[in-house]
């Protein structure tokens, strides 16, 4: 019977995942969502006794391998893209939330400081369980994304350490503050510093051995698989709830240096994660009591408004006070912080462990609140974050660049500062991690090749720009993009001077390599101060050229107009519907069609377009 189960549950979330893909919606919210389809709420095929005592390990391992996954994603040029904001979010901001959600539930469901304590430290965690299928399916800046899988890898570790603590010292035992934060901080240190050890271990077995190349790939997944599981055991063993820690600390640290076969075992951890988040996901959303979350009623909902309303955004605001995250990108964080399998497992166990101690009022107030919250911000948060993100314009379109060498890499670099999405492709092994070294995102594979480009989601890009030093290879890319995709923008890097007309036939923006180098020398020799502001792009001032589609603009003077721009912004061009380009008076009057281009400060230009371009 324990097998049909198995299959049913990994059956399940495999059809979720696959579902999931081809709506692009999170595939959490499918997970759940079998779960309960299975549990006793509904079919009665799952219950608390179906797995037994045994359910908590696998839950324990199946989280180290997420963790694990997690941490070895986390590079640190990716945290570098905003450690002041993950640095708050982990610490002051993990605090608010841990000792504000405990105030909400001391408050509502009128219980001890204790218990809300309790729920309040398992519900700082966000986790890359929910983080990661909202991120692969709504795309966001690269500073945005890596607070996001930032919190969720610490704020998990930070959760489960939290949670054990308090229980020991607050409830089962009669300590204070003093004892609470000694016993936190030792587990802490348990896990972090036997994770390194394992890391450590790992990185000396893969690189003081010679593999052949049939059998490397093989042994190194097999040896950074035995890693994660003795990471965890290890830790667990020398302290209880510190096994999560040591597996998230040793991902991290192998995913940071040089590890042999580095492609092979990002696979085989995706893949393995996507099999093991499926089946806890969908076991422990079974375990879901309905009777405990009603019982909680109208002070349940009020516990979900003060989490996700008040100290989830509180908590984003007071994080990310740099410029470099806009005013909608800091409500898409704080409208998108949904809980998963930490809060969820540990709240059974928990349960269990009140029940023991008599306390069963307190041990269903712990696990209605708990699948409560987790209920409401996978349904809400995880389930509607394609919506969220596109409601508030935080999704750039795609920029395809086919070709990783010095000029896409340049390009791509600049692209990314400007805030566009950008997605190098290249088929040399060396330049994908080179670009993924410089913190941006490639992929290995031939750019004339459909599939590949696919693979790159090229539906979604609006532009693709062919960056390779041959142009026979950027032709094909550019007839490809045109013809088989229909995208909207198509650029090339021309190296050769006599097929630009080649490219330009086809209707693709050619860049003669010779002629760009030409105008850029003459620009630094003749015009030195526009040639210095013109390499600043990017970082305080910035170009756009838009077509005016607010139909309120159209027949009025440049100079009534002025009132409507920024004054860190003008108009330094306008181009008519004939072609026709010239610099504007304030007796130019716009006309349906015409493109105005804005110079200014980054900000100014960006509400400058907003005002004169507000839909497609």
């Amino acid at each position: 019977m324990l097998v049909t189960v198995v299959a049913v549950i990994l059956a399940l979330g495999v059809a979720s995942r696959v579902l999931a893909d081809r709506l692009r919606i999170p595939s959490v919210l499918f997970l759940i969502f079998a779960g309960i389809a299975i549990g006793p709420e509904v079919l009665g095929l799952v219950s608390s006794e179906t797995f037994g005592s045994g359910l908590s390990a696998m839950v324990g391992v199946s989280v180290a391998i997420i963790l694990f996954e997690g941490g070895y994603h986390l590079r640190v040029e990716k945290l570098r893209e905003s450690p002041t904001a993950l640095s708050r979010l982990t610490t002051v901001g993990a605090l608010i939330t841990w000792l504000g959600t405990a105030a909400a539930v001391v408050l509502f469901l009128e219980t001890s400081l204790e218990v809300g304590l309790l729920v309040g430290a398992l519900l700082i965690a966000t986790g890359p369980t929910v983080v990661g299928p909202i991120l692969q399916v709504v795309t966001v800046r690269d500073h945005v994304a890596s607070v996001l899988e930032g919190e969720g890898v610490i704020n998990d570790v930070t959760a489960a350490i939290l949670v054990v603590a308090v229980f020991e010292v607050l409830i089962a035992g009669d300590g204070g503050l003093i004892s609470l934060v000694g016993d936190f901080a030792w587990r802490l240190l348990v896990g972090l510093a036997f994770g390194a050890l394992v890391a450590a271990a790992v990185w000396l077995a893969l690189n003081q051995r010679e593999f052949t190349p049939e059998t490397g790939p093989l042994h190194a997944r097999l040896i950074v698989l035995a890693g994660v599981v003795v990471a965890y055991a290890g830790a667990e063993t020398i302290a209880s709830e510190t096994g999560i820690a040591a597996a998230a600390m040793a991902g991290f640290v192998l995913g940071n240096v040089d590890l042999p076969y580095h492609e092979d075992v990002i696979g085989f951890l995706d893949d393995l994660s996507v099999v093991v988040l499926s089946f806890i996901f969908v076991a422990l959303a079974a375990l879901i009591d309905f009777q405990d979350i009603m019982a909680l009623g109208l002070a349940g909902l009020a516990i979900v408004v003060a989490i996700t309303m008040v100290i989830r955004p509180a908590v984003i605001y007071l994080s990310t006070t740099s410029e470099r995250f806009t005013h909608t990108e800091r409500l898409f964080l704080s409208a998108v912080g949904p809980r998963g399998i930490i809060p969820a497992s540990v709240a059974t166990l928990f349960a269990v462990e009140l029940q023991a101690l008599g306390r069963p009022q307190e041990a269903q107030l712990l696990a209605g609140t708990v699948f409560l919250i987790i209920f409401a911000t996978v349904v809400l948060q995880a389930g509607f974050a394609r919506q969220i993100a596109n409601a508030l314009e935080v999704s750039p379109m795609r920029t395809i660049i086919v070709g990783g060498g010095r000029v896409g890499l340049s390009l791509a670099e600049r692209l990314e500062q400007d805030g566009e999405n950008v997605l190098l492709v290249d088929e040399a092994p060396d330049a994908v991690e080179t670009a993924r070294k410089r913190g941006l995102r490639a992929i290995e594979g031939n750019g004339t090749e459909a599939n590949v480009l696919e693979r790159a989601s090229v539906s979604e890009a609006k532009t693709v720009i062919a960056a390779t030093p041959d142009d026979d290879v950027n032709l094909l890319v550019c007839q490809l993009a045109q013809t088989t995709f229909d995208i909207e923008t198509v650029a090339s890097r021309v190296n050769q001077p006599e097929n630009v007309e080649a490219f330009e036939a086809l209707g693709v923006r050619a860049i003669d390599l010779s002629m760009a180098t030409a105008w850029s020398l003459e620009n630094v020799l003749e015009r030195p101060s526009l040639s210095a502001w013109m390499n600043e792009l990017g970082r305080t001032g910035d170009v756009q050229e838009i077509e005016v589609t607010a139909s309120d603009l159209v027949g009025k003077p440049i100079a009534e107009l002025n009132a409507e721009i920024p004054d860190e912004c003008i108009v330094g061009l306008l181009t008519h519907r004939d072609g026709t380009t010239e610099v504007p008076t304030g007796g130019h009057r716009l006309r349906e069609g015409d493109r105005v281009t804005f110079l200014g400060q980054m900000d100014a230009v960006d509400r400058a377009i907003k005002r004169f371009h507000p839909h497609d």
